[in-house]
């Protein structure tokens, strides 16, 4: 199955996370984590890890401008 890359905007980055507040992060798929209104993100640090969903905006983007995202990361 090809799943779609999803990118999300940070809008909110407390002390106690590995985030940046306005940073683009990329989405993992974890239907688990979104029953609890979380999603898994790869982080300031490369890792993959859970966080309030609220705390990012999802954006769709066009396949062109994801491609150029996947090459960034």
């Amino acid at each position: 199955m090809n799943t779609p890359n999803k990118f999300a905007i940070c809008i909110f980055a407390g002390e106690d996370v590995l985030l940046t507040q306005r940073r683009i992060y990329q989405v993992l798929p974890d239907e688990k984590a979104e029953l609890s209104d979380y999603i898994r993100i790869i982080d300031d640090e490369g890792e993959d890890y859970l966080y309030p969903k609220n705390y990012f905006v999802l954006i769709p983007f066009s396949q062109e401008i994801e491609k150029a995202l996947l090459q960034t990361i």
